[in-house]
């Protein structure tokens, strides 16, 4: 049996995470982490993140239904960001969209919408 690693938090108390689909390797969006939205993920094995903007813990999808199941955590070569392995159920960003990456630096759509984010989030 191996211990578990030690995240380095930082000033702030918090660490990027990082959600990729399991299977398909899609990057799906970046939230942060605190010790414990980590401790939630793995406790329940659903993705859990801190808004930085509402200063609270949030279950990914305890709102919209698009959920995350969490297959693996990961973490980097400093312990300071979280790689989140998940089974995604429905899109993974507010605006609708597969994966919170649907656009380009051109203003290019690239990505699928999944579902009207005005019906979800009344």
């Amino acid at each position: 049996m191996t211990d578990q690693v030690d995240v380095d938090f930082g000033d702030n108390g918090l660490v990027p995470a990082v959600a990729q689909d399991a299977d398909s390797k899609d990057v799906l969006m970046l939230a942060y982490v605190s010790p414990e939205a980590l401790e939630k993920t793995v406790e329940t094995g659903r993705a859990h993140y801190y808004s930085r903007s509402r200063e609270e813990l949030w279950e990914k999808g305890a709102t919209s239904g698009n959920t995350q199941s969490v297959k693996e955590v990961r973490v980097d070569c400093d312990a300071d960001t979280l790689l989140y392995l998940v089974e995604q159920e429905g899109g993974a960003c507010h605006t609708g969209h597969e994966s919170c990456f649907y656009r380009t630096i051109d203003g290019e759509t690239v990505g699928t919408k999944v579902f009207d984010p005005d019906a979800v989030y009344e």
